[in-house]
C-alpha cells in the first residue's frame, strides 16, 4: 500500500484495543516517509515498523507510537489521545522521546510535523 499524501509505502497494523477510540480505526497504516496514519481493512500479525526505522518499537508499542505520531498536527487538540498513546507505548517497553529523537536524524523520514518541535512539547507533556 502507499501513503495517499506522498506516495511513501505503508505499514499496516492493529490498533491495541485501549486506544482505537483515538484511531482511524481496529487497523491503520502508517507512511514510512511522511509518518501520517490512515485506515487499513486489515493487518499482518507481525508488522515491521523496521521498515520506518531500526529503532521503531515493534509490537503493541510500535502500534502506539504510530498512532500518536499520526496526531502530532494537532497537539493542542489532542493532547489527551497524544498522552494515551505515548504512556501506552511506554508501559509496552518503548523509549518514546529517544525514538523520536532517532526519526528526527533519519535521512529517508520527512515527517508531516516538525518532530523536533514536537519532541520538545511532549517531553514538556510527559513529565
Amino acid at each position: 500500500m502507499t501513503c495517499s499524501a506522498c506516495g511513501g509505502r505503508t505499514v499496516a497494523f492493529a490498533v491495541p484495543a485501549e486506544l482505537r477510540p483515538h484511531a482511524p480505526g481496529e487497523f491503520a497504516t502508517i507512511c514510512t516517509h511522511c509518518l501520517r496514519t490512515g485506515a487499513s481493512d486489515e493487518a499482518p500479525a507481525d508488522p515491521s515498523f523496521d521498515d520506518i526505522h531500526p529503532a521503531f518499537p515493534s509490537g503493541e508499542a510500535g502500534g502506539a507510537l504510530a498512532v500518536a505520531l499520526g496526531l502530532l498536527d494537532s497537539l493542542a487538540l489532542r493532547r489527551t489521545a497524544i498522552d494515551d498513546c505515548c504512556s501506552y507505548a511506554e508501559r509496552a517497553g518503548a523509549d518514546v522521546l529517544l525514538t523520536l529523537d532517532r526519526l528526527v536524524e533519519a535521512d529517508d523520514v520527512e515527517p508531516h510535523v516538525d518532530l523536533s518541535r514536537r519532541r520538545h512539547q511532549l517531553a514538556e507533556m510527559l513529565n
